[in-house]
């Protein structure tokens, strides 16, 4: 019986909530944007401009691999099962997945389904592909190397033993730990194990060529600790892999050592590290000195090498990650740049060594401070060949915390993600530690296109699935306030089409003249104007409004320019920035900036810490309003609502959520612009918005009201239709003309919710039952009303009816999103809701749906015209020094047997060269024969037909004459080649026995 007395309690006399029943209350998840859990490797192709992130099996989520390409392009892969992704290659139209449970899957990038699944017969610590080739290459844990057919999608009858034990029968187990075709000799593979590194020949099914690096007693080596370097040792290898065009190799070991190999004749030419050179050599001193004398310095692993080149395979450069002093103040990837590789044809021992030792420029990619790089991924302009390393224009390097950071290269300058990756990478790029969501008008936010300098694309592949129909015309814009101090604005939609995909970027960092402890706590964006507020934990409050940089381009000094309050910052604008949200002004407050909120009429209100609270005119823009919520009490109010309890008044109160609005209060015969304050106390504090003769606004302290316990939610409602009261810009104009509206206030606590008419009237109260509230908001389903929907402790969902606040429903959103931060979602007028599943994961709900899961990607990843560029060859001088061309169709032989029927890529190639063939002798033919197709005769065109049919099997029979006579000659001269060889170490054997 509550429930019927709590409207004429409230004054409230229609039911806003008459239309809505329990079966339209129903979860949809609509969307997903960030990363489930730890992305634990990257991979990128560029023939298809995608890139693939790998996650880790953690608490928050199961592995899983993302795929992105261009704009919103999107496609998530499921493993079969339960596991960790370890590693991912591009290979055509496949992706090739290996999992911690040592399982392979292949997907196919035009279907975006699983194709197959392989177990190998051992643990896999290894695997490599070629764009050229059907197979992959899988080293095992035993140090054999087996083959997997992907396109028949069964294993390859190739196996390969342990040849490092067999060339070391007494050497300790060993593991394949890398394998890497030859960058233009396919038919070369360089094997690291654990103990060194061997170079494989398909030709002659053996190995050619073996690595061990060894280190005498005295040498230092790339350990640190002197004491190491008394003893013999073989430090483990870690990464082997080639130079672009082949002719040298390189080996990175787990002492830090980087290793340069002649890879024709196996000697070695150079040990080096980071810091030092000649590292092998007894009697050299380590360089990684401690920060105290006589002490050394720990040194990072190497945790992955990558030997560039620029367009010409010739001129080259290492990046590491890893190898560095833990001491090191500049973190990041080191670059040796080394320069034009000499020529080896002609170029002495000495010159080879000094190429290597002697590099061209060294020089640091610095990352965030603390930031550790534990793999990088890089992004080659057009080649997916030399491992993917040629001509690279930018790095995406993967950091110890899970975080990823953007640079270019070689310069190693941060490339800022907006607009360049997929905003779900945003959330690590860096994490994301804030966020709210703004309903902005769909014309407003469709101008808001910024105009901002940025380098080539990263991402270009993929087509995005076009929705059909537009849900809302308004749109929601989340705003997502990152650990750099960036804060980023885009629409995340509501499951339908998104006209504008760009992302909007704001530095605040820049806007408030540093580069540390820039913690954003609040922020709030108007949904009419555009114009952002952001509060910060250091107690600044910065405000954005959209316009041009009169410094676009120019990186000008600050000139300070306070005034009414304030502090002028429009000159931090980032110089690269043309049009878009441009820093406004700056208000520094005492404490933590603890609620903020931006109106649709020019007002910004906000509430700090130590109690302090500020209205702010933009029109000014000045400081209309600065006052404590303890000065409250002295100040004279038409009448007031205050708790008894006298504890509550030695407690510290800030100010937790402001809202704007506009209605009449108890006892006035007129409307004005209202801000509402609530506190964690429990407080509603009313003030008046007046306008003053000289111009300008002024505010006026007019009541409080108390309630049980924190409020989260003001909601201004008109008590006649059940509409908000919000201050919107028609309802502000309406005052000028006596617009006069009846109004109420619900107040949301985390204890029950309260609604009645400000500033102190009593009205009607509910308490929650044996739960707390997190998030609340009023939401309207269409025509049939309006209800009151919360987010609860216990994983719920609930809607309650206005005035009566009687439940409607309730549903579980526990499965969905994670209980611990519901206090962090947010919830829009149209039941939408967006919150936290893990640390940098968030889904979008709507609690008006049917209760469907999430529905897979309708995204196309698979360019079919996109085509594979050659893979590079042996070079002349090469093939006329006895390298013999093995092709990818001898591969194909090698590794899948003669019994092996042609591929299906291998089928569809022939095919298109037939139908080319066909194309083009039709229009020759069709044009000579055009003028005398209408006169011919049906037994001429048949004659005809016999004739051209002869003339070409006369002229393939004289082409088989022609290539068996070659052939016959060139046997023939084989044999005398080789009956001459044969008499010359005859009579040459003779004449040294008889002495000649």
């Amino acid at each position: 019986m509550a429930h019927m007395l709590r409207g004429k309690q409230a004054g409230v006399q229609r039911d806003f909530s008459a239309g809505l029943h329990p079966q339209l209350f129903a979860i949809d998840e609509i969307a997903r944007f960030g990363i489930n859990s730890q992305i634990s490797c990257l991979s990128y192709d560029p023939v298809q401009s995608l890139l693939a992130v790998g996650t880790n099996d953690t608490q928050f989520g199961a592995g899983q691999v993302y795929v992105f390409g261009q704009g919103r392009v999107s496609v998530v892969l499921l493993l079969p099962r339960k596991a960790s992704v370890k590693a991912i290659h591009f290979v055509v139209d496949k992706l090739i997945v290996v999992d911690s449970k040592n399982e392979i899957s292949v997907f196919s990038l035009e279907s975006t389904r699983i194709l197959a699944s392989y177990s190998p017969p051992g643990s896999v610590t290894a695997l490599t592909t070629d764009p050229c080739l059907d197979f992959a290459l899988i080293g095992l844990q035993n140090g054999e190397i087996v083959a997997y057919d992907l396109d028949r999608q069964s294993p390859a009858p190739l196996r390969i033993p342990n040849l490092w034990k067999q060339q070391h029968p007494k050497a300790r187990p060993t593991a394949v730990v890398t394998l890497a075709f030859h960058p233009r000799d396919i038919g070369s593979l360089l094997v690291g194990y654990t103990e060194g590194a061997i170079i494989y020949s398909f030709k002659t099914d053996k190995p050619v060529k073996f690595f061990r690096y060894e280190l005498l007693p005295g040498a230092p080596g790339g350990d640190s600790d002197p004491t190491s370097s008394t003893i013999r040792r073989c430090p483990r290898l870690i990464q082997a892999l080639w130079h672009p065009t082949g002719t040298f190799v390189l080996t990175g070991h787990e002492d830090s050592s980087l290793v340069i190999w002649d890879a024709k004749d196996g000697r070695k030419i150079l040990a080096r590290t980071i810091q030092s050179t000649n590292v092998d050599e007894p009697g050299n001193a380590s360089k990684s000195l401690g920060s105290a004398p006589g002490t050394f310095a720990l040194k990072c692993p190497l945790f992955r090498i990558a030997w560039c080149c620029k367009e010409n395979p010739d001129d080259t450069g290492i990046l590491v990650a890893g190898g560095t002093p833990t001491t090191a103040l500049e973190k990041g990837l080191t670059f040796i740049e080394l320069g034009q590789t000499p020529v080896y044809a002609t170029s002495s021992w000495q010159i080879l060594t000094q190429h290597f030792e002697k590099s061209k420029s060294q020089h640091t990619l610095r990352t965030p401070p603390n930031a550790e790089v534990v793999d990088f991924c890089l992004v080659p302009r057009r080649s997916p060949h030399y491992a993917g390393s040629q001509d690279p224009i930018a790095i995406i390097a993967l950091l110890a915390s899970g975080e990823m950071v953007t640079l270019s290269f070689p310069s190693g300058h941060p490339i800022n993600p907006t607009n360049q990756l997929h905003v779900s990478l945003s959330y690590v790029h860096p994490f994301v530690s804030q966020v709210n969501l703004a309903y902005v008008e769909r014309t407003r936010w469709l101008g808001m296109v910024e105009n901002r300098s940025k380098g080539p694309s990263i991402l270009k592949g993929g087509a995005e699935y076009r929705h059909t129909t537009m849900r809302f015309a308004n749109r929601n814009i989340i705003q997502a306030a990152h650990a750099d101090g960036t804060v980023r604005m885009w629409d995340v939609g509501h499951g339908d089409e998104i006209e504008n995909q760009k992302v909007l970027q704001v530095d605040i960092a820049r806007a408030v003249g540093r580069s540390s402890n820039v913690d954003v706590s609040s922020m709030s964006m108007a949904g009419a104007t555009g114009e952002l507020a952001i509060g910060l934990r250091t107690g600044e409050v910065v405000i954005f409004r959209w316009g041009q940089n009169k410094n676009h381009g120019k990186d000008v000094r600050h000139v300070e320019a306070k005034g009414f309050g304030l502090d002028t910052i429009i000159d931090r604008a980032e110089p690269s920035i043309k049009e878009g949200l441009i820093p406004l002004t700056m208000f520094q407050g005492q404490g933590q900036v603890t609620s903020i909120k931006m109106s649709d009429v020019g007002f910004a209100g906000a509430g700090f810490q130590h109690g302090g609270l500020v209205v702010i005119d933009l029109r000014g823009p000045a400081v209309i309003y600065e006052a404590g919520l303890n000065d409250l009490a002295g100040q004279p109010a038409r009448g007031s609502f205050r708790r008894s309890n006298s504890q509550s008044q030695h407690k510290a109160e800030w100010p937790t959520c402001v809202e704007f609005g506009v209605m009449s209060l108890e006892g006035d015969d007129y409307s004005s612009i209202l801000t509402f304050v609530g506190t964690n106390l429990g407080r509603l504090a009313t003030f008046k918005i007046l306008p003053e003769a000289q111009g300008g606004y002024s505010v006026r302290y007019v009541g409080s009201s108390a309630v049980e316990d924190k409020i989260i939610t003001i909601a201004p409602l008109d008590a006649q239709l059940g509409d908000p009261a919000d201050a919107t810009q028609s309802s502000v104009a309406g005052l000028r003309e006596g617009l006069k509206v009846d109004g109420v206030i619900l107040a949301v606590t985390t204890a029950g919710a309260r609604i009645f008419r400000p500033p102190a009237a009593k009205g009607a109260h509910k308490k929650w039952e044996n739960v707390f509230c997190d998030s609340a908001a009023v939401v309207r389903y269409q025509a049939a009303g309006y209800a009151l929907l919360g987010l609860f402790g216990d994983g719920s969902a609930k809607t309650f009816s206005i005035p009566a606040l009687k439940q409607i429903a309730s549903a579980n959103i526990s499965h969905i999103l994670d209980v611990r931060r519901l206090a962090e979602a947010v919830i829009t007028p149209t039941g939408d809701v967006i919150g936290w599943t893990g640390p940098s994961e968030m889904a979008l709900l709507n609690v008006w749906g049917t209760g469907s899961d999430l529905t897979r990607s309708q995204d196309k990843l698979l360019n079919v015209e996109a085509l594979t560029p050659p893979r590079p060859t042996i070079s002349n001088v090469q093939w006329m020094t006895g390298t013999l061309h093995v092709t990818p169709a001898d591969m194909d032989a090698l590794i899948g047997g003669p019994n092996r029927p042609p591929s299906k890529q291998m089928m569809e190639q022939r095919r298109a060269e037939e139908e080319q063939q066909r194309a083009m002798k039709h229009a020759a033919t069709t044009g000579s024969s055009s003028s005398e197709k209408d006169q011919e005769g049906y037994w001429a065109y048949m004659q005809r037909q016999m004739q051209e049919r002869t003339e070409n099997l006369n002229i393939m029979g004289d082409k088989m004459d022609h290539v068996e006579e070659s052939s016959s000659s060139w046997a023939d001269d084989v044999n005398k080649f080789v009956s001459k060889q044969k008499k010359k170490a005859v009579m040459g054997f003779v004449g040294s026995k008889l002495g000649f």
